[in-house]
């Protein structure tokens, strides 16, 4: 199965818009911290993201994603998010 693709737009401030292709829309609240505890190296915020967002369609489909929640939620549900981020 192909996973769908995903566009981030910054909103201002620590709020971002994540597009999941054909399917839904989120807000999701990511501060410099929790961004600087999961990018990559030479990443920029909206790729992290994004790449917080696979993570996520990896394990679920898109209407299943919250519509506005902060990154780190994800690990409420996912224990091992902080994990698989920085691998």
């Amino acid at each position: 199965m192909t996973r769908p693709q995903v566009s981030v737009e910054v909103l201002g401030g620590d709020r971002y818009r994540v597009r999941i292709q054909s399917a839904t829309e989120h807000e999701v609240t990511a501060t410099p911290a929790v961004l600087a505890r999961v990018k990559k190296p030479g990443e920029d915020p909206e790729q992290t993201v994004a790449r917080a967002f696979a993570f996520l369609l990896d394990r679920e489909p898109p209407r299943a994603i919250l519509r506005r929640f902060s990154l780190e939620d994800i690990a409420t549900y996912f224990p091992n998010f902080w994990e698989a981020m920085t691998r």
